[in-house]
């Protein structure tokens, strides 16, 4: 079933958990799903000022894909789809995203914790891109103007794991934390911008949006992602029936 939690927990201001401790959040394709469906009502909410991204369980923000979904290649297809449609879905949410960055958070998490607006970062945070190892094409559209292009090819090309105090120097993250109190730091971030003019805030996703180009970037990797899965080797997957 999809694992997400959702809920109000201040004016303007909504709290998405990803919801499957028992895998580290690795997403399957009901719950991809679900996050694409949260995102795209979230949209078209005027009341809304600012969204957190966290988990249920500071073990892990996400670990990636759930390569223990049986699928077949039909399947595998569509979990890519849905992956897809998720990353443009967060680039085009029309206020602040910020992530709970803790524990486990590599794969899709690391490519949703770069996606968002702001990142907290736990103590425990393990962040990694690790495409490179699988031939993935992914990493490149969010990352580069995140942290430059040089380290952004390190990081990817070697898909080496960072901890928190590495993601607050190079400008990852905007705050550290403990692990437990990553949460609570983002909701008073999140706060903290739900409290400036709403149409101002809007106005300035969008200009940051146009100015970075991220729209043409995550539509480019995107495509290149959903041929690779259809032409290439694709993502891991058991086999079976979807």
């Amino acid at each position: 079933m999809p694992a997400i939690t959702r809920e109000r927990p201040g004016a303007g201001i909504e709290l998405i958990r990803i919801d499957r401790p028992e895998v580290r959040n690795a997403l399957d394709t009901a719950t991809t799903l679900a996050l694409v469906e949260a995102f795209t009502e979230l949209a078209g909410d005027p009341e809304l000022r600012a969204v957190v991204l966290s988990t249920t369980s500071t073990r892990a923000f996400c670990a990636g894909a759930d390569i223990t979904e049986e699928l077949d290649a039909e399947g595998g297809v569509r979990r890519m789809e849905a992956y897809t449609a998720l990353y443009r879905v967060l680039d085009e949410l029309p206020v602040p995203v910020i992530c709970v960055c803790v524990g486990n958070c590599v794969g899709a998490g690391a490519e949703m914790a770069a996606g968002s607006d702001l990142r907290v970062a736990g103590d425990n945070l393990k962040l990694g891109w690790a495409g490179s190892r699988l031939g993935v094409p992914v990493g490149p559209a969010r990352l580069i103007s995140l942290v430059g292009l040089a380290r952004a090819k390190e990081l990817v090309y070697t898909g080496r794991v960072i901890d928190g105090e590495e993601a607050l120097a190079l400008g990852l993250a905007h705050r550290l934390t403990t692990a437990a109190q990553a949460e609570p730091a983002a909701l008073e971030l999140a706060g903290e911008l739900a409290a400036h003019p709403a149409e101002g805030l809007r106005r300035l996703k969008t200009m940051f949006r146009e100015f970075d180009g991220s729209a043409e970037r995550v539509s480019h990797e995107n495509a290149l992602l959903l041929e690779f899965e259809r032409e290439g080797g694709g993502l891991p997957r058991s086999e079976g029936s979807s």
